[in-house]
């Protein structure tokens, strides 16, 4: 069993969940290991990746490896379990993990911080899971990356106007900043690459944001919000607000304003929603399915219960109302979690989280974006490069701020790297074509 007591008066703090609000309570919980106290991280993956970079990871500006922050150097005072937590006994005090080799561990504890993080929130519509792709992880840009590169492999190979129509047909549903940041940053990819392509024309292109609310960007200032849609209705970008996808059946999309046409990539942005895990725990849980917590961040009627980030319903005492699922949010809950865990362990006092939001920035591709940041409206090259600097300041470690420096440098100096490495998504085919030939 892992989890044991490493001494008679030491505590177990167990912390599911190894992305923002996870990585970032456990950094404020050396204290806690240096008193003797246990600290452990399960994770999904062994390390924390910054997702507001993702869009860059798909257009291959930023190397995959400089988004991804590695749990084990950066937390060296805690334990990291690589696994997936499948059942929580709050009784018994335990949890169950899945660890790669398949295997199931018990992880006992005397303290329990939830920040398991979110899910791509996908509706029911007929042919979105055989067809579409979500956007939350590195894996999910790398392999957008390589597909609408094939898809222009596709459209100057077919003869078939009618495939070559379809593979140069690219949809995108939610036009939150995940959305817009990666539609903008895949179709300057797209763009870029044409030049290699003398058959092809960025007019055989059609690129479709398809959004269900009345504006683009609904957590930014309406003008900001129009001003980002013109500019990506100038790049022949189509913008539809009110409208929803319907169906996506046999690769067809078909959207609620009547229009039918078909579409060899679909990307899903429409949203999140509580990880699994807030389920399955026992814990107290709001109409949207997300852990109810107080203003410490205590999970409530539930002793020595923690959680944070998008899996927590955390109470904004600024508005209201809730803190929105943001990564600037997810941080800061985290170092306030891990702050009052350690206090309530070594005798101190435990503080609400009070954080007001800065604002916000979203990029539209190279050298364009918007900004709202204290109040202060930027747009255009400026705020493309408020956009970067916020993030590269957000951005864990200084080798990681130095990389994406670099690598931002060496896209300012030579052409756009097109090369697609699909083979990526199938490592063993041309092994197994081999050994099929023996």
């Amino acid at each position: 069993m892992l989890g044991a007591m490493t001494a008679p008066d030491s505590k177990r703090v167990l912390i599911v969940g190894g992305g923002f609000a996870g990585m970032y309570a456990a950094l404020q919980m050396k204290e806690l290991a240096e008193a003797g106290h246990r600290v452990t991280v399960v994770s999904a993956d062994n390390f924390m990746q910054y997702q507001p970079f993702l869009p860059e990871v798909a257009s291959g500006t930023i190397d995959p490896r400089a988004v991804v922050v590695p749990l084990r150097p950066v937390l060296k005072h805690a334990t990291v379990v690589v696994g997936e937590v499948t059942s929580v006994d709050l009784e018994a005090k335990h949890v169950h993990a899945r660890i790669p080799d398949g295997l199931d561990v018990e992880l006992g504890y005397d303290v329990l911080v939830v920040t398991a993080g979110s899910w791509s929130r996908v509706l029911p519509v007929p042919g979105l899971a055989e067809h579409g792709v979500g956007f939350k992880t590195v894996q999910e840009a790398i392999y957008l990356r390589n597909h609408v590169l094939s898809r222009l492999d596709v459209a100057t190979e077919t003869a078939d106007p009618q495939r070559r129509r379809a593979a140069l047909s690219f949809v995108f549903v939610g036009a939150g900043y995940a959305g817009v940041e990666a539609l903008g940053e895949l179709e300057d990819l797209a763009r870029d690459a044409l030049k290699n392509y003398p058959g092809l024309d960025a007019e055989d292109m059609r690129w479709v944001l398809v959004e269900a609310g009345p504006q683009i960007l609904p957590e930014l200032p309406a003008d900001l919000a129009a001003y980002a849609q013109r500019h990506l209705e100038e790049r022949g970008i189509e913008v539809l607000c009110d409208v929803r996808l319907e169906s996506a059946k046999d690769g067809v999309m078909t959207l609620s304003d009547g229009t039918s046409f078909p579409a060899e990539t679909l990307v899903w942005t429409a949203g999140v929603k509580p990880a699994p895990l807030a389920k399955i725990s026992g814990l107290p849980l709001d109409e949207r399915g997300r852990i109810e917590v107080d203003a410490e961040l205590r999970v409530k009627g539930v002793p020595n219960v923690w959680a944070a980030g998008d899996i927590a319903a955390v109470p904004d005492l600024t508005t209201g109302g809730f803190t929105p699922p943001t990564a600037q949010h997810a941080m800061r809950q985290g170092k306030r979690l891990g702050r009052n865990v350690t206090a309530t362990l070594m005798g101190g006092a435990i503080e609400p989280f009070v954080w007001k939001n800065v604002g916000g920035v979203c990029s539209l591709g190279r050298y364009k974006g918007v900004a709202d940041v204290f109040g202060v409206k930027v747009r255009g090259f400026w705020g493309w490069v408020l956009h970067r600097s916020y993030h590269l300041y957000a951005m864990p470690t200084i080798g990681r701020k130095v990389r994406i420096a670099i690598d931002w440098t060496i896209a300012l100096l030579f052409p756009r790297d097109i090369a697609q490495l699909g083979g990526s998504q199938h490592p063993r085919e041309p092994f197994e074509r081999a050994a099929e030939g023996e």
